[in-house]
């Protein structure tokens, strides 16, 4: 069961993304053009459509490669997102001129680098949640004070674990090498999916029947379809059909697990999550760097200040270890799963090296208001946080 830092604080109710426009979502770039080079910067606004499926469109559109185009975060699909993407060799005005079905070109500037992943300061949110129960405006201000002093849980949440909620299994399972619950965890639990085809597909595998499987399984699941069509050819290599998935996806399922493992550290270290302690791995907001805790009591004003923050492990075969209790906290966690670092030190180009994520992230600009039955929610956060991690504080359980 989940625990929150504003456990004393009841939920709000009410729903959230019903539509497009309850969920906005702007990025703060890190910098921003300078007006010459080889690359164009465009700033996009997308509706109801994934940073990926964007980037495929404006590929097509330009006639560029799909991989040259660069971009500084990725935005799923859900909501209206304004971000900026980079095309190399491309004239701004022929990108301004272009009319693509869910993205609006809003601006087009030269400058010289590629645009890479994190290269943005965070992002800026406006959130309608609908339907609240009464004295939920009171409820939320109260939610939003404790986390603009205490800080937001940083977990990764449910949408980090995928459309049936496991792709977190399917990395434990590649690292345990046991191919077989990887192959059976990717195709899923007809349990947790709606769509009658999709559930008779899974549920046919479960049964051991493989070409009706195949054939019950849509189009679009390629990987699914290809895993399906080499265990028919060969029904127990396990291993080699799990070559079908695309590096990519297998990098994905491997972060999921690591995100999972963070998860956990976090929910035991809730009630001390604006505290460092002898032993903890601190993260310095302004920079990025990190260094072991030697003396709490001398580090408490800097906490306290924000300036930094005791950190949780995306375990890897090189990363940070923490000393003390923490330190034997996190090591529990990773023996249970079977595991040591060095399991991470995979092949293939799938190593994973490690690294610490602070336990909690700033919230800032935080403000709400209500709108009839709905309120109406303006903050920002800093790159690589959530805003379900603040939604959730202030819905609870819904």
């Amino acid at each position: 069961m989940q625990r929150y830092l504003t456990a004393e604080v009841p939920g709000i109710g009410g729903t959230m993304k019903n539509t497009p426009d309850d969920f906005i979502v702007e990025e703060i770039p890190a910098y921003l053009p300078g007006g010459q080079g080889e690359h164009c910067y465009v700033a996009i606004e997308k509706r109801g459509i994934a940073t990926l499926e964007a980037v495929r469109r404006l590929a097509k559109a330009l006639g560029v490669q799909e991989r040259d185009i660069g971009y500084a975060g990725m935005k799923d699909a859900v909501g209206i997102t304004r971000q900026t993407v980079s095309i190399p060799r491309v004239a701004p005005d022929k990108v301004r001129t272009l009319d693509i079905p869910g993205i609006k070109v809003l601006s087009a500037v030269l400058h010289g680098n590629k645009l890479r992943l994190g290269h943005l300061k965070g992002n800026r949110f406006e959130i309608r949640v609908r339907d609240v129960a009464p004295g939920a405006l009171a409820q939320a201000e109260a939610v939003l004070a404790v986390l603009s002093s205490r800080g937001v849980p940083n977990r990764f949440g449910a949408q980090r674990y995928g459309v049936q909620g496991n792709t977190h299994d399917i990395g434990a399972a590649m690292l345990r090498r046991d191919f077989r619950a990887a192959v059976d965890t990717l195709i899923g639990d007809p349990a947790q999916v709606t769509d009658e085809r999709w559930r008779q597909a899974i549920a046919a595998y479960r049964q051991g029947d493989l070409a009706g499987s195949l054939a019950l399984f849509p189009g679009h699941f390629r990987t699914e379809r290809e895993l399906l069509g080499r265990l028919q050819q060969r029904p127990d290599a396990y291993e080699k059909a799990f070559h079908a998935v695309q590096p990519r996806m297998k990098r994905l399922y491997l972060s999921a697990f690591q995100s999972s493992l963070f998860d956990l550290v976090l929910e035991q270290r809730m009630e001390r999550l604006d505290q460092v302690e002898e032993g903890d791995i601190a993260f310095k907001h302004d920079n990025g760097a990190c260094f072991l805790v030697q003396d709490a009591a001398a580090e408490a004003p800097r906490v306290q200040a924000f300036e930094i923050s005791a950190t949780g492990p995306m375990f890897g075969c090189t990363m940070m270890e923490a000393k003390g209790a923490q330190g034997e906290l996190e090591a529990g966690i990773l023996a249970a799963e079977g595991l040591v670092p060095e399991s991470f030190n995979l092949s293939g180009g799938l190593r994973m090296e490690g690294e610490r994520r602070p336990l909690r992230v700033p919230l800032s600009a935080a403000s709400v208001r209500q709108d009839g039955s709905d309120l109406l929610f303006d903050f920002s956060l800093p790159r690589g946080a959530y805003a379900t991690c603040v939604l959730s504080e202030v819905m609870k359980d819904q």
